[in-house]
C-alpha cells in the first residue's frame, strides 16, 4: 500500500471516508457495479468479489477445502475472510444483514 504523507494524522482517513459516503450515496445496486467497474481494474473488481462470494460459505460453516473446490478462491483468500469475520471492523457482517433484511422484506 502507497504511504502518503499527511500533515494531519486524522487526514488518512479523509479519502477513505469521502469514498465511503461516495458508495453509500449510490442508491442501486447497478449504480455501486458502475462505480466499482470505473473506480477498480478487473483484477481488483475480480479479488473483492472472490471475498464477498466465499462469506455466506463460511457463515453456513462449510470446510475451506470445500469452498476451494465450489468457488476456485484460493484458501489463503478465504482464511483472511474468515479472520476478517471474526476479528474485522464489522463490515462483512453489516452487509449480510442488509442484505438478508431487503431479501426478506422483498419477499413478503
Amino acid at each position: 500500500m502507497k504511504r502518503r504523507p499527511h500533515d494531519d494524522p486524522d487526514s488518512a482517513f479523509g479519502p477513505l471516508q469521502a469514498l465511503s459516503e461516495a458508495l453509500a450515496a449510490l442508491g442501486q445496486a447497478q449504480e455501486v457495479r458502475a462505480f466499482l467497474e470505473d473506480l477498480c481494474t478487473p483484477a481488483e473488481l475480480e479479488a473483492m468479489s472472490d471475498r464477498w462470494r466465499v462469506v455466506p460459505l463460511l457463515l453456513k460453516g462449510v470446510p475451506y477445502r470445500e469452498i476451494h473446490d465450489l468457488t476456485q478462491v484460493s484458501v489463503t483468500t478465504i482464511g483472511r475472510v474468515a479472520r476478517t469475520l471474526e476479528r474485522g471492523a464489522g463490515g462483512y457482517a453489516a452487509a449480510v444483514q442488509r442484505q438478508q433484511a431487503a431479501t426478506s422484506s422483498a419477499s413478503h
